[in-house]
């Protein structure tokens, strides 16, 4: 599995990731977009398995 953004699919190369579990997988988020996880999760949905079903913080 190749570690870059679930958004921006920037690598570890071009930014920081932050390691994710979600739903038994392995994922990984950069901190710019960090804050679409905790507020805005549906802006995940295409990006990330499941999104959907995540509620914002």
């Amino acid at each position: 599995m190749d570690k870059v953004c679930v958004f921006c699919k920037k690598d570890q190369d071009e930014v920081p990731l932050v390691h994710l579990e979600f739903k038994n997988k392995e994922f990984w988020i950069c901190p710019q977009h960090i804050p679409i996880l905790i507020h805005d999760p549906s802006k995940l949905v295409g990006h990330l398995d499941d999104a959907d079903t995540i509620q914002a913080g």
